[in-house]
C-alpha cells in the first residue's frame, strides 16, 4: 500500500516562502500523478496543484498560480511544493496525494498532512 508522508510545514509571515516535501513509500509511484490539496479550518478540502508522472504537465488552482511551483523526483519518489509570496488565506493543512488520474476530483492516496500558518 502506497504511503505518503509530508514535511516542511510551519509558521511563516505574509510574503514569506516555504517548501513542502512529500516522500512516498511502500509502493510504486509509476504512472501516478501526484499533487497537493489543502484544507483550512472550517472549510472543505481544495485542490492546490498536481503534476503528471513524467512531470511535463502541472495544474494549479488560480489562487496560487505564479506563487507556487510543484515538482517531482521519480527516482527518489518525492514531490515538492515551493510556495512564495504567502498570504494569510494560504493557511491550511496541506496534503500530499496521488492518483492514476491527474484530473480526479479527489485523489486515491493521501498523506496525513502538514500544517502551514501564514501570519498577517
Amino acid at each position: 500500500q502506497l504511503q505518503l508522508m509530508e514535511s516542511g510545514g510551519g509558521l511563516v509571515q505574509t510574503g514569506g516562502s516555504l517548501t513542502l516535501s512529500c516522500a512516498a513509500s511502500g509502493g510504486s509511484v509509476s504512472n501516478l500523478a501526484m499533487g497537493w490539496f489543502r484544507q483550512a479550518p472550517g472549510k472543505e478540502r481544495e485542490f492546490v496543484a498536481a503534476i503528471s508522472w513524467h512531470g511535463d504537465t502541472q495544474y494549479y488552482r488560480d489562487a496560487v498560480k505564479g506563487r507556487f511551483t510543484i515538482s517531482r523526483d521519480n527516482p527518489k519518489k518525492t514531490i515538492s511544493l515551493q510556495m512564495s509570496s504567502l498570504r494569510p488565506e494560504d493557511t491550511a493543512r496541506y496534503y500530499c496525494t496521488a492518483d492514476l488520474d491527474i484530473h480526479a476530483p479527489i485523489y486515491q492516496y493521501w498523506g496525513q498532512g502538514t500544517p502551514v500558518t501564514v501570519s498577517s
